[in-house]
């Protein structure tokens, strides 16, 4: 984030922690000042939900032969 302490987050640093917040779970003070970010932003909070409804639609894809190869390696 640009500024640590900053309330509001620009665009770029709510892209960035919606991304993250696919792989982590993300802090409160982190889901609180996106979430503030979101009352604002219509962009923004397009984008989350353009990111969820894609993470919804990957799980949805079933697993071929070599991917479940890939993820037994891990």
């Amino acid at each position: 984030m640009t500024k640590k302490n900053a309330v509001l987050l620009s665009c770029k640093d709510v892209q960035a922690l919606v991304s993250q917040g696919l792989d982590r779970e993300l802090a409160l003070a982190e889901r609180t000042k996106m979430r503030m970010h979101f009352m604002i932003c219509t962009s923004c909070t397009n984008f989350n939900a353009q990111m969820q409804l894609l993470r919804a639609a990957m799980r949805k894809l079933p697993l071929g032969d070599s991917q479940i190869d890939e993820v037994e390696k891990k």
